[in-house]
């Protein structure tokens, strides 16, 4: 099978993915600021990671995976002015910072375990490291790329970008970020440089999340705490880092240039970026009124929605695009990954129950092939999710006797099946309340339609048949009795 490739924001192409210390993979993914609920682009990209960390943990490396919790720093404007997102909830709604962050924290958690994302190796806190954050400014003050002004430390980009390529990540010309910096804002008049950025700021009276430093009271800047904790915990150079595509210009650029400018390394090997979300094909956005929270899609509780979806139709929905690529949500789409979602895992469940034959007229080694070779291609999960589809074409052509499966390939069958749905896409089956009752009504239904049939009442039997298609739900009368399944 071919070899891994992941395509590289940094350079630009996809690579073949070879660990710096095989079979150890050292993974960074930048995770949320707690100041309010998880929202459905914070979802998809910690679920594509979830796939990554999945799929290479399936090539059997060793993931230390490290996804960090942003719970002090993360200005409004993400950059360095306005207030704290976290101290700025705190204050409105009467609570302290921490409760802000616990409250979140556990949402945040809960959602993640809805959609059955794994939980990563360490995941450290920006407040927990303040330390490791200050001693990564004093070195990079020590080497020339840092100044203080008033007891706030300025990041010198104009200073750095004469040596190193400060925009190779995002692309762009430094002219062309100079001319797009607003001169007013909060600040600027302590820069050297308008693209400076903070490492420590200065804490104003009223500033309620503090900490003493060698500079005074004040607290770390935004982009400090990812470098201080990746190094920390992955080391000054690690295989993979990640977040959303909306990183790459601010927050990414400047980690690569603390983590240069501290030890002369650029922290990551590979960087990988996921798209954004639309809504119908417009970007998704609480002023458009078209944002929704991960329980409103749940439940349908939104005037967008025609009704609710279940965690693992929607994470088989967001499977069903690349991760590079936009996801426009719909109702239209989100119906049809729920009959997708569906297909696939009544699929599933008529394997183990196939006859087996002494030949095999399918080939279970061409589809595992083809599975990984998507894969392999940069997770491309939507080509990988194809193949399973002819899987499932397979599965019930054995099933109806129009083709054979010997007892070898049957059991390749299913173990592919389990690896790749189960273990490396992070599906399963829904077994809430919702499962049960529809399994109990079919159920009566078809102990219903026996009856008719016993009688003779072949009309009858048949009209129960014939409804319950329209709906979706097809009806099997075998030698070994009824069988129903959903498409």
């Amino acid at each position: 099978m071919s070899e891994l490739k992941i395509y590289n924001t940094l350079t630009r192409e996809k690579e073949i993915f070879k660990p710096l210390n095989a079979p150890h993979v050292g993974m960074y993914v930048c995770g949320p600021t707690l100041y309010s609920h998880a929202h459905l682009g914070n979802c998809r990209t910690f679920l594509s990671f979830d796939v990554v960390f999945r799929y290479l943990k399936h090539l059997d490396y060793k993931v230390r995976y490290v996804r960090n919790i942003t719970d002090v720093g993360h200005l409004e404007s993400d950059g360095d002015e306005g207030e704290d997102k976290i101290a700025k909830r705190a204050r409105l709604e009467k609570l302290e910072p921490m409760e802000i962050v616990q409250l979140y924290a556990v949402d945040f958690h809960k959602v993640l375990d809805d959609f059955n994302l794994l939980p990563p190796s360490i995941e450290p806190t920006a407040s927990g490291h303040i330390i490791e954050q200050i001693e990564m400014t004093k070195k990079i003050i020590d080497n020339g790329w840092a100044y203080e002004v008033d007891g706030t430390i300025w990041f010198d980009v104009e200073k750095f970008a004469a040596t190193y390529p400060y925009t190779e990540l995002s692309g762009r010309k430094l002219d062309e970020l100079l001319e797009g910096t607003r001169e007013n804002l909060e600040g600027q008049n302590e820069k050297r440089g308008r693209l400076d950025f903070a490492l420590w700021k200065k804490a104003k009276p009223e500033h309620i999340m503090r900490w003493p430093s060698p500079w005074g009271e004040g607290f770390p800047g935004w982009h400090i705490e990812c470098s201080a904790m990746s190094s920390k915990y992955l080391g000054e150079q690690f295989d993979i880092h990640g977040g959303g595509m909306d990183l790459a210009p601010t927050h990414h650029t400047n980690e690569i240039a603390q983590n240069v400018a501290c030890c002369k390394k650029s922290p990551a090997k590979t960087w990988i970026h996921t798209n954004m979300l639309t809504v119908n094909g417009q970007k998704m956005s609480k002023s458009l009124d078209n944002s929704f929270l991960p329980e409103q899609l749940f439940t349908g509780n939104h005037p967008l929605l025609e009704t609710g979806y279940s965690p693992m139709v929607v994470r088989f929905f967001m499977l069903q695009a690349h991760y590079r690529s936009t996801l426009d949500f719909s109702n239209t789409a989100l119906q049809a990954s729920e009959k997708g979602y569906q297909r696939l895992m009544n699929a599933m469940k008529l394997i183990a129950g196939l006859k087996t034959s002494e030949k095999s007229s399918v080939k279970i080694e061409t589809l595992k092939t083809d599975i990984y070779n998507a894969l392999n291609d940069d997770f491309n999960t939507p080509v990988a999710i194809a193949s399973l589809f002819e899987g499932a074409r397979i599965i019930n052509s054995i099933n109806d006797g129009s083709d054979t499966i010997t007892a070898a390939d049957k059991e390749q069958l299913q173990k592919l099946f389990s690896d790749i749905v189960f273990d490396v896409l992070g599906l399963k089956e829904e077994t809430g309340a919702g499962s049960d009752k529809v399994e109990g009504l079919m159920n009566l239904i078809l102990e219903l339609r026996k009856d008719v049939r016993t009688k003779k009442d072949f009309a009858a039997s048949d009209k129960i048949r014939d409804e319950l298609l329209k709906v979706g739900i097809q009806v099997k009368d075998g030698k070994d009795g009824i069988t129903w399944t959903s498409n």
